[in-house]
């Protein structure tokens, strides 16, 4: 199947919020967003340990329901804030806070439901895309591989958190089965009867390793090398996940049995290719390898990165390799760690050079073992806040009014997951299947 990478599906139709498809009594809908009771009553009483940390959390939980959409289809839609695609990896990030709120807050599953149905139909309608308009039509067609793995690990989550499987529909096995037919096709990139071509890949070579090719990072950039490791990482913990799921939701054995043994070849890919010596750090993951030989040693602000591995489920904090991981990416040996005056932390080649991402500091956070640690990190994100109580894609570690994506969804999200459990006594989110 031939993929132009530059294929729109027409101009994005028109399309408003209809009365008759209010979530339910408790979920207000209008053109702005959707709101619930219980996220509000959370966002207006939970106490972090300062005012300013307090005020950033309250814009950072009501963010997701500002930036989502009723559709006419029944389906919820997720812009990324100030780009008005849906994006697949950004969309359900955004929307796992929520999760929280799911079993015990009807109007919230059934806002979860729309999301998880909506991300499917669009699976089914471009596996190859990473954003989507309101209409299904391609808003970009760069092959990451971790918006096929997002959207699955936020179907099992919702699974595994509320107990419903009535957002299961042949729609959403549907898109399941699509994106687990693309992992297993890009295992080796370039076969019959399937291609993929975009005219910002460099088109190197890479050997077949058991891992899956993917063209892009989930920074959006093209790919040096083209097994990124990070994403194998969730790869694997999404099909199990999906394994999981097809086993005991979707009663498909023939799927559970191919994604179980597609997430085994992944992971030993990695262990094989992705597992590097570095001359002063030990034993460390890769962040891209081309299984020929070639590594390259950083790590990337978007998630999944390399710090972030322990919080989606792939490994332990403690994990000797993972440690000297992250202490080669939190440091100049990392060509994205930048400091200055007002913060340090882990950039993007997407950015300019000086320019630290929120996502990462929370990354950090997350897998922070040490609570001075946090508490470090916690006061470089506020720092980041240039005065309209937002967190932004990045800002200029020596100056955080100097930043970029006056609206950006996800760390804000990320920001709020975070501080539920940090402060507000929720217990994480499940991650991996077992």
């Amino acid at each position: 199947m031939t993929r132009d990478p530059d294929r729109r599906d027409g101009p994005c139709r028109a399309w408003a919020l209809s009365a008759a498809l209010a979530l339910s009594p408790t979920a207000a809908a209008a053109s702005e967003g959707v709101s619930f009771q219980s996220v509000q009553r959370v966002a207006e009483t939970l106490k972090l340990p300062d005012a300013h940390a307090q005020a950033l959390f309250r814009s950072a939980l009501l963010d997701t329901g500002r930036q989502a959409s009723a559709a006419d289809d029944g389906t919820i839609y997720v812009k990324t804030g100030d780009i008005p695609a849906e994006w697949l990896r950004d969309s359900s990030a955004q929307v796992a806070p929520y999760l929280f709120f799911a079993k015990d807050d009807p109007a919230v599953a059934a806002f979860l439901r729309g999301v998880i149905l909506r991300q499917a139909r669009s699976l089914s309608r471009d596996p190859y895309a990473n954003a989507f308009n309101p209409d299904y039509s391609v808003w970009e067609e760069k092959f990451e591989l971790d918006s096929l793995a997002y959207p699955i690990t936020l179907s099992w989550t919702y699974w595994r958190v509320t107990g419903d499987t009535t957002a299961f529909t042949s729609d959403v096995a549907e898109g399941l089965a699509s994106a687990l037919d693309v992992m297993a096709a890009e295992q080796d990139h370039g076969s019959a009867p399937r291609h993929y071509s975009h005219h910002e890949l460099q088109n190197n070579p890479a050997a077949r390793t058991g891992m899956i090719w993917t063209g892009f990072r989930p920074s959006d950039d093209a790919c040096v090398y083209n097994y990124l490791i990070p994403s194998e990482m969730m790869a694997v913990v999404a099909l199990r996940e999906l394994a999981q799921l097809e086993r005991e939701v979707l009663h498909d054995e023939g799927r559970a049995a191919r994604a179980a043994r597609l997430a085994a070849e992944v992971d030993q890919g990695i262990k094989a290719y992705g597992v590097v010596k570095h001359p002063r750090r030990g034993e460390v993951y890769a962040y891209e390898v081309d299984g020929l030989g070639h590594a390259l040693l950083m790590d990337d602000a978007n998630i999944p990165s390399l710090l972030s591995s322990p919080s989606f489920g792939y490994g332990s904090a403690s994990d000797p390799v993972y440690q000297n991981t992250r202490r080669l990416v939190l440091s100049k040996d990392n060509p994205f760690f930048f400091s200055g005056k007002k913060g340090a932390g882990i950039g993007s080649p997407h950015t300019p050079p000086g320019m630290v991402w929120p996502l990462a500091l929370i990354a950090q956070a997350m897998t922070a073992t040490d609570p001075e640690e946090k508490r470090k990190v916690e006061n470089l994100l506020l720092a980041s806040d240039p005065g309209d109580g937002r967190l932004h894609e990045s800002y200029d570690v020596n100056n955080p009014r100097r930043n970029t994506r006056p609206d950006f969804g996800w760390p804000n999200s990320l920001f709020a997951q975070y501080a539920l459990v940090q402060y507000g006594g929720r217990a994480p989110l499940p991650v991996g299947a077992p």
